[in-house]
């Protein structure tokens, strides 16, 4: 008889009950996740955490006697627990979540909104995903077991657009890099984007991330770079030194006008659980660039991009995967290296690199 999996055990520190009993209901809905138990500000979490230590722990960002952010920096200095950053949809928060994720929180989700059901449903898989991803996130040189995750249904990139035609496609315009990342992404990608020099071919990337954060997001990593980076809006065309971020809560899509590129960012079901996916751009970049495009995938928890990854590769694209020693969870590049359609393996540090080797070949 198989020995039961040991549950993920997740601290709440919320100021308010209601979003607390929200998130405790959301969670437990999944059988390998546990609240262990809830706070209304850090004081009382700090006791807590003293008698017994959660496997993760979602943050509120503003608190009463002490908010999230200064809360998250002692915890990091003197215990490092995998957190997740809990936040209301406001363009202001996403500045200040910028700061969390710098300060080593593991993700960001947006707290639910209670009564309304569609989205209770949608955010509820996003924040199970996100707090699973954290579990198994490595922080600093620790490495967490990974919890056994069985099999659920889920969309595929059929649901947005169909797949390519399986026609390889001559290389006939300029490298598009499309890049994909989830838990640990932000980081990693800022490690990527801050090698790159401002002539470096045209990046799409999709990073998991709610909506509104991924502006503030493109515009931190803008202001470290050379390359121009932005949130994507649809049509934007895909030019040399710029880098298009798909926004929260959207699919971003390569389209190819003659030759040259442009995106589409459309509206879609939850895609391999999310919006924006990883497998919708690459099928995208499978279907409208072929050889012309090179995949990476980077960081992350769960197989998103994955078959889109695949495809990329059967249509003739170079395809990159992160190694495991400088992923922070290395669920996406596993997935995507075990359904074949990986071409090379290598550490975060060379994937700049990589990327403007493939231009040069070109």
């Amino acid at each position: 008889m198989p020995l039961p999996t040991k549950k993920i055990r997740v601290l709440i520190i919320d100021d308010s009950a209601s979003v607390r009993q929200a998130l405790t209901h959301v969670l437990e809905q999944d059988p390998e996740i546990e609240v262990m138990g809830a706070a209304s500000d850090p004081f009382m979490a700090a006791k807590k955490i003293q008698e017994e230590t959660p496997d993760v722990i979602t943050l509120d960002v503003e608190m009463p006697r002490m908010d999230g952010i200064t809360f998250l920096r002692k915890l990091m200095s003197q215990r490092p627990i995998p957190v997740v950053m809990c936040s209301s949809l406001t363009e202001e928060g996403s500045e200040t979540l910028m700061q969390a994720l710098e300060a080593g929180a593991v993700d960001i989700i947006l707290k639910p909104k209670i009564g309304a059901a569609d989205h209770l449903a949608e955010s509820g898989t996003r924040i199970r995903e996100a707090v699973k991803g954290a579990a198994v996130a490595r922080l600093g040189h620790g490495r967490r077991a990974a919890v056994a995750s069985g099999p659920t249904a889920k969309l595929t990139a059929d649901a947005v657009l169909p797949p390519p035609s399986g026609r390889a496609m001559a290389k006939t315009t300029e490298m598009v890099a499309c890049i994909g990342a989830s838990t640990g992404g932000t980081e990693a990608l800022r490690v990527l984007l801050e090698q790159l020099p401002a002539n470096s071919p045209g990046i799409v990337i999709v990073q998991h991330m709610p909506e509104k954060f991924t502006a503030a997001f493109a515009k931190r990593l803008n202001s470290l770079c050379e390359v121009e980076v932005k949130e994507a809006v649809h049509g934007d065309p895909v030019l040399r030194g710029h880098v298009l971020i798909a926004p929260g809560d959207k699919h971003m899509m390569l389209e190819r006008q003659g030759a040259r590129y442009h995106v589409a960012v459309r509206e879609g079901p939850l895609v391999s659980r999310h919006r924006p996916s990883v497998d919708v751009l690459f099928r995208s970049a499978a279907r409208s660039a072929g050889g012309n495009a090179m995949g990476v995938i980077m960081t992350g928890m769960g197989d998103d991009g994955a078959r889109g990854m695949a495809e990329m590769h059967q249509a003739g694209a170079y395809t990159v995967a992160q190694d495991e020693a400088t992923s922070v969870v290395f669920g996406m590049p596993k997935e995507a290296i075990a359904h074949g359609g990986v071409d090379r393996i290598l550490p975060l540090e060379q994937l700049a690199r990589e990327i403007l080797a493939a231009d040069r070949r070109r």
